[in-house]
């Protein structure tokens, strides 16, 4: 059976086609620059060169199209007909109040997720403009769409709700939704196989750690809170946005800047975080160096970054009891010996020791905490492509397309 995966972005589709009998990634790639000019497909397929097709994509159905003749094409081909495609995974960022679990698609579903939009204006309409030229293009194949919120549908009230009038979420869906669902629920399942354990006896959080970074508090599977909160901003310092901060600070800065309410949000998603406090750049790795040919302020944002990850690890440990794992995952938890230290180094109170020599390893999966120390310590490489297929495969089983 092959799958497809599909992850519509604001100006990108990331595609990877599966065959899942044989566990086999037969093609990957990226549609990029979406509407504007250089736009292309950057084109993986198994076992030969990557080949990239310059082709003018002004929206995502075109996208989608160039991306189904690139993979049934004579030359890059890795199927002969769409046909062949029997389901498509789609990844849907927000699902609101509405889903807890993937679903198949149909025109309830589009529905609700149409009402999502004012929740996630950049990304659902993409991720819908994907389901809905996939529903045309092949008309034959399950669409299930899988969603980043989901995995958080699981935390109580205590976790999700915040102290303004109770009105608010009544009314207008003011809540935590949590996002990176997927890459969370991917590596917690992977951890209790590393450790020999059952996922369901586990208590575990898992550091999402890249340019948007959130951690969960995942217990017998579950997600029972989460750092980000009704939207990506809130919760860890990031590449660019800001995580916590007083929200009175919002006010202050339009007043003192003389900027309006949507400037200052875009102060706080895009110049904020270590980009914001380094002044270099919001790549780790330039900062990383940066720091290491003694710039003060860079040095700066990766000690604030990694305080505010140990910080967040301590306050997440009462919502599952205890911990016995600690997971490091995405660009920067995969591949930053540097941050993984610090963060650690925070947590020895606890009992957490790290190998320093496993922990100069890099994107591998790995533990790298010593037989002594009370949390077994991981590094697991996500992938949420992997992630949506097994769930879209699990749909097909449940829904078989006649």
């Amino acid at each position: 059976m092959k799958v497809l995966v599909l992850n519509c972005g604001s100006s990108t589709v990331k595609y990877k086609l599966f065959n899942m009998e044989e566990e086999r990634v037969l093609a990957s790639g990226l549609a990029e620059r979406i509407g504007s000019p250089g736009s292309r497909i950057i084109h993986r397929p198994e076992g030969r060169e990557e080949y990239i097709l310059p082709k003018g994509l002004p929206g995502h159905h075109e996208a989608v199209e160039a991306i189904l003749y690139i993979m049934t094409g004579p030359e890059y081909g890795v199927i002969k007909n769409a046909g062949e495609i029997e389901a498509v995974g789609h990844r849907v960022v927000h699902g609101g109040n509405y889903f807890s679990r993937s679903v198949v698609v149909n025109d309830k579903v589009l529905e609700l997720l149409a009402e999502c939009i004012s929740l996630a204006p950049l990304h659902n309409p993409p991720n819908i403009i994907g389901i809905q030229a996939c529903q045309k293009m092949m008309p034959d194949a399950l669409q299930v769409a899988v969603f980043d919120t989901a995995f958080h549908q699981t935390m109580p009230e205590s976790a999700f709700l915040y102290a303004v009038p109770y009105e608010m979420y009544e009314h207008h869906l003011v809540r935590k939704y949590g996002f990176h669902g997927i890459s969370h629920q991917y590596v917690a399942g992977v951890s209790a196989g590393m450790l020999g354990v059952r996922l369901e006896d586990l208590r575990v959080i898992t550091c999402h750690l890249g340019n948007g970074a959130s951690l969960c508090a995942i217990r017998g599977g579950k997600s029972l809170d989460t750092t980000m909160g009704f939207t990506p901003l809130a919760g860890l310092i990031m590449g660019t946005r800001c995580g916590d901060i007083d929200p009175a600070i919002i006010q202050y800065m339009s007043e003192k800047g003389n900027m309006g309410l949507s400037e200052v949000m875009e102060v706080l998603n895009k110049k904020s975080g270590v980009l914001g406090i380094s002044g270099i750049s919001s790549d780790f790795r330039d900062v990383e160096k940066a720091s290491q040919n003694g710039h003060h302020r860079s040095e700066l944002a990766l000690d604030m970054f990694s305080y505010s990850v140990s910080k967040a690890i301590a306050s997440l440990i009462p919502a599952i009891g205890g911990l016995d794992a600690l997971v490091f995952t995405a660009g920067i938890g995969e591949n930053s010996p540097d941050i993984r230290r610090r963060i650690c180094r925070r947590l020895e109170y606890m009992g957490i020791r790290l190998d320093e020599e496993k922990n100069l390893i890099r994107g591998e999966k790995i533990g790298i905490s010593t037989p002594g120390s009370t949390v077994r310590v991981l590094v697991i490489p996500t992938d949420e492509e992997r992630m949506i297929a097994g769930e879209t495969w699990g749909m097909c089983t449940a829904n078989p397309v006649s």
